[in-house]
């Protein structure tokens, strides 16, 4: 399946206390040298969607330096990608993202730019792993069997 991955990495969190005080929960540290969205991009690079972007917004320093700094998922720019967008303060716009639907809409010319048919949208916080093509053909298979019907 062609598809582009959009990783949500950007909300501030209360759950996780002291722990995510200054720093985004997708770039908490999990068992020494990983972060807790590497599980995501990992995911990511082994169904085959090379090109990904990553939303962020509070305490994103330490992830950002994080994904500037590790090639572990081969998104290289030939093929793809890894894209990190932060939101944008300009003359016309003088807030921060105002949820996940104002963040992907303030970087809607990135979707618009890509030839993909699909996007695969996730937290950037979640453990797991998961085959993403085995989701997308069963939300495929959803989408023409309800058309049928």
């Amino acid at each position: 399946m062609r598809a582009i991955g959009l990783i949500l990495a950007g909300g501030s969190s209360t759950r996780m206390k002291e722990l995510t005080k200054n720093r985004a929960t997708a770039a908490l540290p999990i068992a020494g040298g990983y972060r807790s969205i590497d599980f995501v991009l990992s995911s990511m690079s082994s169904s085959r969607i090379n090109k990904v972007g990553v939303i962020t917004q509070y305490n994103s320093k330490s992830l950002t330096q994080h994904l500037n700094s590790s090639k572990w998922w081969d998104f290289g720019r030939k093929q793809g990608g890894l894209f990190v967008f932060t939101p944008t303060i300009t003359a016309d716009n003088g807030y921060w993202y105002r949820g996940t639907a104002d963040a992907i809409y303030q970087n809607l010319e990135f979707l618009k730019r890509c030839h993909e048919p699909y996007v695969i949208i996730t937290s950037g916080d979640a453990v797991y792993k998961m085959d993403y093509n085995k989701v997308l053909e069963y939300h495929i298979c959803l989408l023409y069997t309800s058309d049928a019907a």
